[in-house]
């Protein structure tokens, strides 16, 4: 047989999150573009990994360019809406975010889909990148893209990358070791984790779940007890009775030898295979625990190699191989500056996002420098941005990254590696890639403003983080532009320019948001400052259910924070059950009246 060689302008090596953002993106401006993958199922941490619960941009503000039409498409898909578990806003089946990349990849004549490929050799002349040799074929590209999991073209290529910490001397992060350390040594990097999708089966009927080989009990033991097996469980709800199961708490985070990650086949495989088994005992401590009423979901992934389908297709890597690039991302650039809400606004910014910084190490609790405010009734991280330069290798042209493996510190790692912020990360580079081609030059030429301007005009996509500005409002790109220009003014604005009335109506039509909307009337109550509860009230009797109200949109945010206590108002807005609150979509005062005065 024929080795057959393609070629194209973009190719894309990894069908995660980011490779296939990436390859949208590239692909819809225009360019020819290639991508290859290793697993039938495009999407990655979102999908293929499991990890269908993403943490991270969840403010309206930040729900834009493709990440944003992922959440739209995944409401209009699934059945029952996104609100389900407490750990994220959105949380879904993940053949359902799987068929999402598959309809939008399958639209486009120009993108090329080949699965079931892994990269075996990086081509390259002259110290630039020129495709990729696969088993069955050969792809040479003008632009090559790295979103594999782990980094691998970066090591195929001899290209410099990092792998494990640094310490504090290197980029003076403050969380960062002063000297390298028994954790150091013992996790390199963040521990992954192998998703299994569990089942209730309403009775004790579920099929038993046979431990793996060198089960230990003691090992799980405790892992809810600061919980409750019900919330432990409603963490990662799936809705229709799927329960997603990625539990840090002596759960299913394996960090056992992660070095082997990266030094052979046959090491990775013996790691994958341990850490697949680690998460085998758990689903079977689970059951144990809990009784035969839980079991393993039935279908939710392709059944291979004897898998019932409850367990993903690989483990949700948290960290890889990281570029060296023109520049790093390190602590300080994630971090808010003093006495701000947001950290530095970085000239080449190409993407945002606002996850706490949060690092995974079994066993281990590890203290970070805190990112985090309170907006809308809840907790949500402060942003940050990420420079294009990060994307860009210090000395080999026709390569850009789109995953966990840009040029980020380990540290910082902690708050990129997220998938939202993936997506905005890949967008960025497959716009780049398309732009690329466009004006005949290499990455590290590339005019950073006209990719600003692609990312703005043509992707909606924001790439100055403010919680007040919406890419429908007409000022909307006026601001993005003027804070480029003019970063010594930039903070993270909060709220609106003008202080709301509360004797009016707040907030957009709630039947063309992502929630199954309801109306309820009922108590508005203050605890303290951004933290409100919500008591309903029925029509008959004055029976009360309490809620915690949070809110997404800044209209919303600065209603509640002006309004009185125990206002009586009517809420639109959806319901989490398995985290007791409201989202709410629209607010309309009434009367104020003291309700504990009623018999």
């Amino acid at each position: 047989m024929t080795h057959q060689i393609y070629t194209t302008d973009v190719l894309v090596v990894g069908g995660g999150t980011g490779g296939t953002t990436a390859a949208i993106q590239a692909a819809r401006r225009g360019a020819k573009t290639i991508l290859v993958s290793e697993f039938p199922w495009l999407g990655g941490m979102l999908t293929s990994a499991g990890v269908c619960a993403p943490d991270g941009n969840e403010l309206e503000a930040f729900q834009t360019g493709i990440w944003g039409d992922y959440l739209k498409e995944l409401q209009q898909r699934q059945p029952g809406g996104l609100d389900n578990c407490w750990a994220s806003l959105f949380s879904y089946h993940p053949q359902i975010g799987a068929q999402i990349f598959a309809d939008w990849v399958a639209q486009l004549t120009n993108l090329q889909w080949f699965r079931g490929q892994l990269p075996l050799e990086v081509l390259s002349k002259d110290n630039c990148i020129t495709g990729v040799r696969f088993a069955d074929f050969t792809v040479k590209a003008k632009i090559t893209l790295d979103g594999t999991e782990l980094g691998d073209l970066l090591a195929l290529g001899n290209i410099p990358f990092r792998w494990g910490w640094e310490l504090q001397s290197e980029f003076n992060e403050p969380s960062a070791p002063v000297t390298h350390n028994s954790l150091t040594a013992k996790y390199p990097v963040q521990a992954p984790t192998w998703v299994v999708i569990m089942r209730d089966y309403g009775k004790n009927l579920a099929p038993e779940i046979t431990p793996a080989s060198n089960y230990d009990s003691s090992l799980f033991k405790g892992a809810w007890d600061d919980y409750g097996a019900e919330k432990f469980l409603n963490y990662g709800n799936l809705g229709n009775s799927l329960f997603m199961i990625n539990w840090p708490n002596c759960g299913n985070d394996y960090g056992e030898g992660l070095t082997r990650l990266v030094e052979s086949e046959q090491a990775k495989s013996e790691f994958l295979h341990e850490c697949r088994n680690y998460s085998q005992n758990f689903a079977h401590f689970i059951q144990s625990s809990l009784g035969r009423r839980y079991g393993l979901a039935e279908n939710v992934f392709p059944q291979i190699k004897n898998s019932s389908g409850a367990f993903a297709f690989h483990p949700y890597y948290r960290e890889s191989r990281r570029l060296v690039g023109l520049t790093t991302v390190k602590e300080q650039d994630i971090l808010p500056v003093a006495h701000k809400n947001a950290a530095p606004l970085h000239p080449d910014s190409i993407a945002i996002g606002n996850y706490p910084n949060d690092h995974h190490y079994p066993g281990v609790k590890f203290e970070l420098q805190p990112k985090s405010i309170r907006w809308g009734g809840r907790i949500t991280g402060t942003p940050f941005t990420i420079p294009y330069s990060c994307l860009v290798p210090a000395n080999t042209d026709g390569l850009l990254v789109c995953e966990k493996n840009i040029s980020v510190s380990h540290i910082a790692n902690g708050a990129t590696r997220l998938q939202p912020v993936v997506m905005n990360i890949a967008q960025a580079a497959g716009m780049a890639a398309a732009i690329c081609i466009e004006l005949n030059t290499q990455p590290r030429n590339l005019p950073v403003r006209a990719l600003q301007l692609a990312l703005l005009n043509d992707a909606r996509s924001p790439i100055v983080p403010l919680f007040n500005s919406l890419p429908s409002h007409p000022d909307w790109l006026n601001k993005q532009l003027y804070y480029l220009d003019n970063l010594h003014n930039y903070s993270a604005n909060l709220t609106c320019d003008n202080t709301p009335s509360i004797k009016y109506s707040y907030g957009t039509n709630p039947r063309s948001k992502l929630r199954n909307i309801y109306s309820i009337d009922g108590i508005f109550h203050r605890l303290y400052q951004q933290n409100y509860r919500f008591i309903f009230l029925s029509s008959s009797v004055y029976k009360t259910c309490a809620y915690q109200l949070i809110a997404v949109n800044y209209a919303i945010d600065e209603a509640l924070y002006f309004l009185p206590d125990k206002s009586y108002i009517t809420i639109e807005g959806s319901i989490n059950h398995a985290g007791n609150w409201l989202l709410v979509e629209h607010i309309t005062t009434k009367i104020l009246l003291n309700i504990y005065s009623k018999k």
